[in-house]
């Protein structure tokens, strides 16, 4: 005996081509963001623009927990203990700043917990950690005069300088990597 097909659901059809990576997981990240109350992601994804980039690179918000009543949320911020007591006292514009993100008083509380500056979890970054600083190393002039005759025969100034600093770095990488 066989079975009568089962019925598709009727939005299961995929796009044609190349999708937007956003849209594969926009909903596995929205349930992620649920399950730790974030209703609105915008708050995970642009926390250094909603508090600012000094609050945001000592700060990380860990969840958002709503009351029995229902009446404003109570939003868990994760910091380093020598910045709990300066976070501490912008909890008052941070509160401001993510009920503005919200478009409503949504934060009626703000809980600071004080961690280790690595983080407590896997694979996250301390919170001082800002952008990589490369060291400037001085550069060899026989390595710049190598760089340019490989750039010699390119008319175009944008391209030919462009051509001229990945001939520097290709050439002044060292040898044993």
């Amino acid at each position: 005996m066989t079975r009568p097909p089962t019925p598709q659901p009727p939005n299961t059809r995929r796009m044609r081509g190349f999708e937007p990576a956003a849209g594969l997981l926009q909903d596995r990240i929205r349930k992620a963001g649920e399950t730790r109350g974030f209703a609105v992601t915008r708050l995970l994804t642009r926390w250094a623009e909603i508090v600012g980039t000094d609050t945001a690179a000592c700060t990380r918000p860990v969840k958002m927990g709503y009351g029995r009543e229902g009446m404003g949320a109570t939003l868990t911020l994760l910091t380093s203990g020598p910045m709990a007591p300066m976070i501490e006292m912008q909890k008052d514009m941070i509160r401001a700043r993510v009920n503005a993100c919200y478009g409503y008083n949504a934060v009626s509380r703000v809980m600071i917990v004080q961690t280790a500056a690595a983080g407590f979890a896997e694979g996250q970054t301390p919170f001082d950690a800002g952008p990589a600083k490369a060291t400037a190393r001085p550069l060899d002039p026989a390595i710049a005069i190598a760089a340019q005759d490989q750039a010699a025969g390119v008319t175009d100034d944008g391209l030919r300088q462009a051509l001229e600093h990945l001939a520097r770095n290709v050439l002044s990488r060292p040898k044993n990597r």
